[in-house]
């Protein structure tokens, strides 16, 4: 018996299998009495070992009995497992015992020798006292006591009747079964032994096998979250964006306009909010991508902008972006952009909402804090029941946009979070300067150009450069820069008009900027009609469609504007009467006269439409005299 000792210990040997660190090595050598030299079983990469922390690995292991808890044994069965240690005490104590004296040890506990070495055997498996507690009598969990036959016909009957998309009932399984006892000539079971039969048949198989599949998946499937892989700050970053739940006002008449969307930006390993987005219009792509530029950029100006305290020391480059499968996640210029900037653009599988738990606990959490400001609606109606969310409403966008930004800066980040056990803000502190325990990542590094960050995730398209400019939605754009690009040939043809790339900010659009190759750089492009006034692209949608409406074929810049004009005459004139038109007019206002970017980056800076000469025709030559005098750094910037 000597032997059976070693099974709380094991001994270290050349060919022993062994588990280090959640991984497996085969001992090829003993260096000393301390450390052994094994081989990573996946690698192949030889390693030293410090012998008192291996563990055996069993090559051939055996299916365990998991014991209960200690806490679901009785009084009387701890006693007796007690009583049986005591009495075996005795031979552990001598592992050099004879067969006499072994016998002399029962005999006195009044039990036969071989119960005696079954206690023993009993204890040294587990090496616990709850290994001595004595086996419960009577008829153990899932033991079947019925005959073969009936046993076959019940089974069939399961798997070929009961498991399948029709979803029977279990009265209809149990008539069955019954038909069929009758046709094999044997006594059918209790109508009750057949529905205990039914219960055990495991959830997810229920699930699959009658017809809801991807109910199985959402509910059984492991949840497997990128967390493991976010080693250090902005390593891994989840977005996504919801309706917020409250209604927010105008700015010129403080009426309600509508519930605002928020896009958000989580840092996977800090649960730091990264970065953030808020506006009237629905999510697009533009508005993920001004988020994302967000996430990357310092922002100190951003906070002060919006007279918020507090620190948000969170910029510097993404390695993985999770996603949505929805459509605004998928545009090119979003993936074009993350790809120039080595971002890892994926895309969760559809159907599996828990693979975005982090931002969307994130969300939910905003969305109760949201409950307590002035026009909320609440989650639900029945929780709105009696609160008028409009007459309630105080908030404009731009002031929300300040409580939200509070909220995250002074609230959230600094509380602890249940998922990591410390605030975000600490956990980001450790991910950046290191602990006794980890090294930290360093100082984040610092985008040199928030513009040109903002630029790269603005929508695109490609246009070829004509004697008046650029023509992009009927509107025309021109800059002397243009000049050397006119009628450009492509160069890898040498025949078609090569084809340059523009972008645009989707709340201004009275500036492009265009791509120059050779420079690799962007130029901002005014319209050519400078007299023209800044709209945003939503105003330009609606005044297309409009006019499309009207049965307008030659659309022109001239006539979308006219179009817009007249719109925000009849939107002025209709403030109190509708409140989709409040909407309309705050989105226009917003875009009218922007003051300072809600993503923190420098904001497109429009020529001020009452500086500009105005004039009934499409294209205006440029008088310099009639230019309000602006200082040298602006007209810089400018051209």
């Amino acid at each position: 018996m000597s032997s059976s000792i070693a099974s709380r210990f094991f001994e270290v040997r050349a060919g022993a299998l062994v588990s280090y660190e959640g991984k497996r090595h085969r001992i090829t050598n003993l260096i000393s009495v301390d450390t052994a030299l094994g081989a990573d079983l996946e690698t192949g990469k030889l390693s030293r070992l410090p012998i008192e922390l291996l563990k055996l690995v069993d090559e051939k292991p055996a299916k365990p009995e998991l014991p209960r808890d200690l806490s679901l044994y009785s009084k009387e069965e701890w006693a007796i497992a007690q009583q049986r240690l005591e009495t075996i005490k005795l031979l552990i104590a001598q592992p050099n015992r004879t067969r006499e004296e072994a016998e002399a040890i029962a005999e006195q506990a009044g039990v036969h020798v071989t119960t005696l070495y079954r206690w023993l055997r009993d204890y040294l498996k587990t090496g616990t006292v709850s290994g001595l507690v004595p086996s419960r009598r009577g008829r153990k969990a899932g033991a079947r006591l019925l005959s073969v036959e009936l046993e076959s016909v019940l089974d069939s009957v399961i798997e070929e009747f009961y498991l399948k998309e029709q979803r029977p009932s279990p009265q209809d399984v149990i008539e069955v079964v019954e038909t069929r006892c009758r046709l094999a000539k044997i006594l059918p079971p209790h109508p009750n032994t057949v529905r205990n039969r039914l219960k055990r048949v495991p959830e997810v198989v229920k699930f699959r096998r009658r017809g809801k599949r991807e109910e199985a998946k959402n509910r059984f499937t492991p949840i497997k979250g990128s967390i493991e892989t976010a080693k250090h700050p902005l390593s891994v970053v989840m977005m996504d964006h919801t309706p917020m739940d409250i209604i927010v006002v105008d700015e010129v008449n403080r009426q309600p306009i509508g519930r605002p969307y928020l896009t958000v930006a989580i840092d996977v390993f800090s649960r730091m909010v990264a970065g953030l987005y808020l506006s009237l219009d629905p999510p697009n792509s533009g508005s993920v991508g001004l988020c994302l530029a967000n996430a990357m950029c310092p922002k100190r100006e951003y906070l002060a902008s919006l007279d918020v305290p507090g620190s948000w020391p969170v910029w510097g480059r993404i390695g993985i972006v999770h996603v949505d499968n929805a459509k605004e996640f998928r545009g090119i210029a979003l993936e074009r952009g993350a790809s120039e900037h080595g971002i890892d653009l994926q895309w969760r599988p559809p159907g599996t909402p828990h693979y975005g738990g982090h931002i969307e606990r994130f969300i939910g959490t905003t969305m109760r804090w949201t409950h307590s400001l002035p026009g909320t609606t609440f989650s639900n109606i029945r929780e709105r029941k009696g609160y008028d969310s409009e007459a309630e409403s105080a908030l404009t966008l731009k002031e929300l946009e300040v409580e939200v930004v509070d909220f995250i800066v002074n609230k959230y980040h600094q509380r602890v979070h249940q998922g990591i056990g410390v605030s975000p803000l600490k956990k980001w502190e450790r991910g950046i300067i290191g602990t006794d325990d980890e090294p930290g990542l360093g100082l984040m590094p610092v985008p040199d150009d928030p513009l040109r960050l903002m630029i790269d995730f603005m929508p695109m398209e490609t246009r070829t450069v004509q004697r008046y400019g650029i023509q992009w939605d009927n509107i025309t754009y021109y800059d002397p820069f243009l000049d050397s690009y006119i009628n450009s040939c492509d160069p890898q043809s040498g025949e078609t008009k090569e084809k340059f790339i523009v972008r645009r900010d989707p709340r201004d659009v009275s500036c492009i900027y265009f791509y120059d190759p050779e420079e690799r750089s962007y130029t901002p492009l005014p319209y050519r009609n400078i007299g023209h006034p800044a709209i945003s692209l939503y105003e330009l949608k609606e005044a297309r469609k409009r006019l499309i409406d009207e049965g307008a074929r030659d659309i022109d810049e001239n006539l979308i504007f006219e179009q817009i004009e007249r719109q925000r005459q009849r939107v002025a004139k209709a403030v109190e009467k509708s409140k989709s038109a409040r909407r309309a007019q705050a989105r226009s206002h917003a875009s009218a006269k922007p003051t300072k970017s809600s993503n923190g980056l420098p904001p497109v800076s429009p020529v001020p439409v009452e500086a500009m000469p105005t004039a009934s025709s499409g294209i205006v030559e440029e008088d310099i005299f009639a230019q309000p005098i602006r200082p040298f750094d602006e007209i810089a910037i400018r051209r």
